[in-house]
């Protein structure tokens, strides 16, 4: 085989390789958006992408974390799907439009009635309005994936402190300053919804996807031409000979 045959060779598999490489990212439970204003109120969606091929996903239990409970939590109806959110005492009360708290909601379970189930290739977003927010810091709501094959899977990994993804992670809701540097109303406005990040899983999944795919097409494209020229040009282990087609 000549050079520029082997180079073809090379190249197209090396455009294969990077296409497999680029595959979106294993998806998993998230909230979106992912931020919110500090000190204010928030609509936000876990969203629920069934991983297995064979099971559905019925049930889907978030927890809220208890050491920065949430004085008003509620739950919009998602057809097909039952919601309980349970309520604990707090250690210590907070307040709330000049109310004192004494217990909050600590967890939201959603179960499926028979036919809703998230089926394979599907997902589901499950809303959620909550409020008044913490001033910083952020939120990491621990998050338990029910399977109809009764396999559990276990979102409750936090974030690294040296930025790694953990294999797990847990939907994590970041706090961010509010736009004009003041405290945000908490007299349940909205905060500024940030574009979606299928965070994580998706948008950069997708785009490492796309980056591979343009460049295993160049590769394969490349190494078609180089081929196309080789066969056109003697072989160097044969002079005087017409290259074999």
């Amino acid at each position: 085989m000549s050079l520029l045959k082997r180079s073809a060779v090379v190249a197209a598999a090396a455009g294969l390789l990077t296409l497999a490489l680029a595959g979106p990212a294993s998806a998993h439970v998230t909230v979106n958006p992912n931020t919110a204003t500090a000190g204010g109120y928030a609509k936000v969606s876990f969203r629920v992408p069934n991983e297995s091929d064979t099971a559905s996903t019925v049930k889907l239990e978030v927890n809220l974390p208890a050491d920065q409970p949430i004085a008003s939590v509620s739950v919009k109806p998602v057809p097909g799907w039952t919601a309980v959110a349970v309520k604990s005492k707090l250690a210590t009360p907070i307040k709330a439009h000049d109310t004192e708290i004494t217990e909050a909601v600590s967890k939201i379970t959603w179960t499926a009635a028979k036919g809703s189930e998230i089926k394979p290739g599907q997902f589901q977003e499950f809303d959620v309005s909550m409020g008044a927010l913490p001033q910083s810091g952020q939120l990491v709501f621990k998050a338990l994936q029910t399977y109809s094959d009764g396999n559990v899977v276990r979102w409750i990994d936090e974030p690294a402190t040296d930025g790694t993804e953990p294999e797990q992670p847990a939907p994590v809701l970041k706090i961010v300053p509010a736009a004009n540097g003041g405290a945000a109303s908490s007299a349940g406005a909205v905060a500024p919804v940030a574009e979606d990040s299928d965070d994580d899983d998706s948008d950069g999944g997708n785009g490492l996807a796309l980056a591979g795919l343009i460049a295993g097409l160049l590769a394969l494209v490349l190494g078609g031409l180089a081929y196309a020229k080789a066969s056109r040009k003697p072989d160097a282990t044969a002079p005087g000979k017409p290259a074999a087609s």
